[in-house]
């Protein structure tokens, strides 16, 4: 089937051809490729035909699939005999250069003989020889022939390594790293990674560096004690050769360095984004490379005694661990022995051998921010299951549950004692309930004390209901709550029909405030609702009789939670005085029936709503008593929960130091309960904000990704991920590129992103955050593809102008730096028009300002008259923004206008229009003051005019003295830093002088 209309004119076909070299490699290139070169043996001329056979070799060449390649290169060999002159000299150039190319395609096909290998280097050497070409290529190939196939290399390697390089010589990127290979075959790790210093550190590459020196360099860089370089090359190698079929055997030594440095969970994860190369992969030497990496990492899961697990492999079938290594093994070991046969030696087997027996580097290092281990990744994993009812249910702990009961009716009792206390073991219990009844062949006890199989039934759903409320699905609180009050009341248990109807009425409150409707605000809403709520919960408890002293405590604490949540959500001083009441009425009536859980339920909600009414010492004075009344009495499991909210209240006074201490003390005791109960996810996020106050951004880091780890076991998806966000926020700040893209690649990689389950800005939010990494990263093509897409889809969101705005300002920015102004004038145009529904202007104009620079910048004369209609634009959105009373941070709209006049009409040459507006700037930013701030973009803009001036307009002498003017002023008011370029551009001007 077609790819593309056909070309009606040698124009048209050339014009196909530069389309398709800018796909990426693969299929449909590659397709695309051969239709142009039918196409072009239909003009019957040879120049298009010579151009169409090259641009199909290469789409065969690094779409991985040799055998087609020496085909076509034969067709263009033929041509080049029979037509000579149809080659100019730049095509002559490129057919000699893949004669390199045919030798690697024949060297990675077992059924090719290695006489005929030796043949096409003979052929290649006569036909060099004949032309006048230096010998090191053919040279190259013969060192690499012998490599393969494990003969003797000193000779070979002396005679081309010792050669000087041609023109047709190999890339200097892919010399180094077969000489780097040379050394590591010889054990000199150390010599190997000085040699691949160039690449490594990007002064050297091409198509396939540094992503191949990259792999190969990790495990050298491991033996010889440089553990965090190979991370940072890990992260950033991987990312380049992920999904690339003609990369295949680069992704398997990363599965490889995952597997031998304890992260065998990160590699299964990378093997499930990289499945397509199982079925994708034609070139038989790429495909053993790569199964040998999936063989090593495979063997070393099973090993570890998860061959249980569910794998990512061939198409057509599920796999295990176990299923796919015994295939991997079976192909892996049928390829070696092909190649060793044609070879007529044990080289391929014997390398395999080596790299399958290879023992683990390092116990574990940590190569990315979000880590997990192969016990989280069981069956079925809960990733899948996200939005499932009951998905939230497993329990999350800090450390082993005691010993639970092995006798079912005493199980019953255990887990009924344990909830009446609060204690969190209790959920262990409901756990492993849950399981046994949903056991086939179940059999509930004949037991009085334990009740029918309905209340066991509404106990689970109770248990079930608050889990649901605690990761915010207050909706299915509602019913499981409301399901359960109903299997209470036919097993005859009046206490709990009230208690699981109370609860029901609490989460309905909480779930109706998350849909305000008819224009209402949604906080009012909300208000109302828990209003509403907490009266009816007074009216249940009024109107029940024969409480026991535990559910009338609970009833007590649900009202006095209402108020509390209600104050919260509106935030009116006036809801404080109600919420005391009910605390105080909790707090006697737990301090009189003997209810410890209660009386720190009701201290701890005393201190939130003296918190929330900005009496923050005698909060720290309530949690204070707590905390000692905890310490003495318990129960010790809302100590961590007491001291995590002591730690925010002292950043609320801005006592970092101490907030540390309690958060850190917190956090220690926490580890003795499970996760869930005394909010570790919480101790975690309030301890990095700690230190980001404290100054310990990296720190700071490592608490976010812990936070969201146990939100994500918690089953608490979309808070997870939120904090997730942050923290890859925080690596673009850091400056951290690498981490931020491998986390957010491995976010969107999850089973509820990719299959449209969670939710949909959320999951744009990570993609933007990924585009703005990749920008970060210089990666400049995939973060324009990310941005355009996101612009598209954001166009939809009629309910969100403003973010669209933001979005599609951004991108038409990315499209701009790309060099496509046209594209990138109609997206921002489409930031306009989302803009005139929700202004960001400050964005908007910084869009416009960007698009113009880039404009005179790359186009010069020519750009002048696009760019200042964007200047223009920008200036009318100035002008709606003070009208407006908008203050933007930092300088004014006006003043960056200005600005920005002066260096497009600086890059255009109109340099008197460029001082002008430059001083104009100037008058509107001011003098500068002692404070921190306005003095940078001060000394820029000087330093912008006076170069202006003083070069440009050649006039030293008075560029001198606004320069020295301004070196003064600045060096009064201690802005020594800024002084810095003005100083350097005046001992040039009088250097030239």
């Amino acid at each position: 089937m077609a790819t593309a209309p056909h070309p009606q004119s040698t124009d048209e076909l050339f014009h196909a051809l530069r389309e398709n070299h800018q796909l990426p490699y693969g299929r449909t290139r590659t397709v695309t490729a051969e239709e142009l070169v039918d196409a072009a043996e239909r003009f019957a001329e040879p120049v298009p035909l010579i151009h169409a056979l090259l641009e199909l070799q290469e789409a065969y060449t690094y779409g991985s699939d040799p055998r087609k390649s020496p085909v076509v290169f034969a067709r263009l060999l033929t041509l080049f005999d029979e037509q000579p002159d149809a080659f100019d000299e730049r095509l002559r150039a490129q057919l000699f250069w893949r004669f390199k190319w045919v030798a690697n395609a024949l060297r990675a096909l077992p059924e090719i003989p290695l006489a005929s290998l030796r043949q096409w280097l003979t052929e290649m050497r006569d036909r060099y020889e004949k032309e006048g070409l230096g010998l090191q290529p053919y040279y190259g190939q013969a060192y690499q022939l012998a490599v393969h196939v494990g003969e003797d290399t000193t000779l070979a390697y002396e005679l081309w390594a010792g050669r000087r390089r041609t023109p047709h010589s190999d890339c200097e990127a892919c010399e180094i790293c077969e000489r780097a290979l040379y050394r590591v075959a010889a054990g000199d790790d150390e010599r190997a990674l000085e040699v691949w210093a160039p690449v490594l550190a990007g002064k050297e590459s091409c198509q396939e560096e540094p992503a191949r020196s990259v792999s190969h360099a990790l495990l050298p860089l491991l033996r010889t004690g440089h553990a965090d370089r190979a991370r940072e090359l890990h992260l950033a190698g991987y990312r380049a050769c992920r999904r690339n079929p003609s990369m295949a055997g680069e992704v398997g030594r990363h599965l490889e360095f995952c597997a031998l440095t304890g992260n065998e969970a990160r590699g299964l994860e990378l093997l499930a984004e990289n499945r397509n190369l199982f079925d994708e992969v034609d070139s038989p030497l790429d495909q053993l490379d790569f199964l040998t990496g999936v063989e090593v990492l495979l063997r070393r899961v099973e090993g570890l005694g998860h061959g249980e697990l569910p794998v990512a492999g061939y198409a057509g079938r599920a796999w295990t661990v176990t299923g796919l290594c015994a295939e991997v093994r079976g192909r892996g070991d049928g390829l070696a022995a092909r190649f060793d046969t044609r070879n007529g030696t044990s080289a391929q087997s014997g390398r395999r051998t080596v790299r399958l027996d290879r023992a683990p580097l390092v116990d574990a290092l940590e190569l990315a921010l979000r880590t997990r281990g192969l016990d989280e990744l069981v069956p079925g994993d809960a990733a899948g299951a996200a939005g499932a009812r009951g998905a939230g249910v497993a329990v999350s702990v800090s450390r082993a549950v005691s010993a639970l009961p092995e006798e079912l009716p005493e199980l019953i009792r255990r887990a009924r004692k344990m909830d009446e206390e609060g204690h969190p073991d209790a959920r262990a219990c409901w756990a492993r309930l849950r399981g046994l009844v949903a056991a086939r062949g179940y059999s509930h006890p004949e037991d009085p004390a334990v009740g029918p199989y309905g209340r066991l039934c509404a106990d689970l759903l109770s248990d079930e209901a608050y889990r649901a409320a605690e990761r915010g699905d207050y909706a299915s609180a509602v019913d499981l709550h409301e399901e359960a009050a109903g299997l209470y009341e036919d097993a005859g248990a009046p206490d709990d029909v009230v208690l699981a109807r109370a609860c029901a009425l609490l989460a309905a409150a909480e779930a109706a405030g998350e849909d305000g409707e008819g224009g209402e605000d949604e906080a009012e809403v909300k208000a109302a609702g828990l209003a509403d709520a907490h009266a009816a919960v007074v009216r249940l408890h009024e109107e029940a009789t024969g409480l026991a002293p535990y559910v009338e405590g609970r009833l007590l604490r649900l009202r006095a939670s209402a108020l509390g949540v209600r104050l919260q959500t509106s935030g009116d001083p006036a809801h404080a005085a109600v919420v005391f009441a009910e605390a105080d009425l909790l707090q006697e009536f737990a301090t009189r029936h003997g209810l410890t859980t209660q009386v720190s339920g009701a201290m701890l909600l005393r201190a939130g709503t003296y918190a929330l009414s900005g009496d923050l010492p005698a909060a720290v004075a309530e949690i204070d008593a707590l905390r000692d009344r905890l310490a003495s009495d318990g129960p010790a499991w809302q100590l961590p929960r007491a001291l995590g909210l002591r730690g925010r209240l002292q950043l609320g006074l801005r006592d970092a130091a101490a907030a540390h201490a309690d958060l850190a003390e917190g956090l220690r005791l926490a580890a003795a309960w499970p996760a869930d109960a005394v909010d570790t996810s919480r101790l975690h996020a309030d301890l990095a904000q700690t230190y980001l106050h404290l100054g310990r951004p990296d720190e700071a880091l490592t608490h976010l990704t812990r936070s969201a780890g146990v939100d994500l076991r918690d089953g608490k998806r979309v808070d997870a991920f939120c904090t997730y966000s942050n923290a890859a926020q925080l690596c673009l700040d850091l400056g951290r590129i690498e981490d931020s893209i491998a986390l957010l690649d491995s976010l969107l990689g999850e089973p509820d992103v990719t299959g449209g389950e969670l939710d949909d800005r959320l999951v744009a939010q990570l993609r933007l955050l990924r585009a703005r990494s990749l920008h970060a990263g210089d990666d400049l093509k995939a973060a324009t593809a990310e941005f355009v897409a996101l612009a598209a889809e954001s166009a939809g969101w009629d309910d969100d102008p403003g973010s669209h705005a933001m979005i599609a300002a951004e991108t038409a920015m990315i499209l701009a730096e790309a060099g496509e102004f046209d594209r990138a004038g109609e997206v921002a145009d489409r930031a306009l028009a989302a803009h005139a529904l929700s202004p960001r202007y400050e964005l908007i104009s910084n869009c416009l300002r960007e698009l113009a620079r880039l404009r005179a910048q790359r186009q010069g004369p020519d750009g002048l008259a696009a760019a200042l209609a964007h200047l223009d634009e920008a200036g009318r959105v100035a002008e709606a923004a003070r009208a407006a009373g908008f203050q933007p941070v930092g300088r004014s709209l006006e003043t960056a206008l200005a600005y920005e006049h002066g260096r497009v009409h600086a890059y255009v040459g109109a340099y008197e229009d460029a001082l002008a507006a430059l001083e104009k700037a100037l008058a509107l930013l001011g003098e500068p003051g002692a404070e921190e701030g306005g003095a940078g973009e001060w000394a820029e803009c000087v330093r912008l005019a006076g170069a202006v001036e003083g070069i440009y307009l050649e006039r030293p002498a008075p560029a001198l003295v606004r320069l020295d003017a301004a070196v003064a002023r600045l060096t009064a008011l201690g802005h020594l830093e800024e002084c810095e370029p003005l100083a350097s551009l005046a001992a040039q001007l009088r250097d030239e002088g």
